[in-house]
């Protein structure tokens, strides 16, 4: 069994760590890809409330 290592998601084992790391890499890629497109956004956009005076 090998070791766990610690990341910013805590101990993990060093397989797990490498798949994050993948991941955080595509979702990266994916936003840059997104932002310079302006096809679609992968953030939510917060819609602002309008209150209304009484």
């Amino acid at each position: 069994m090998s070791r766990p290592v610690h990341s910013k998601y805590g101990y993990e084992p060093p397989e797990w760590v490498q798949a994050d790391a993948r991941i955080d890499k595509w979702y990266k890629d994916k936003k840059r890809r997104a932002k310079q497109h302006g096809a679609f956004s992968l953030d939510r956009k917060r819609r602002k409330q309008h209150v209304w005076k009484k």
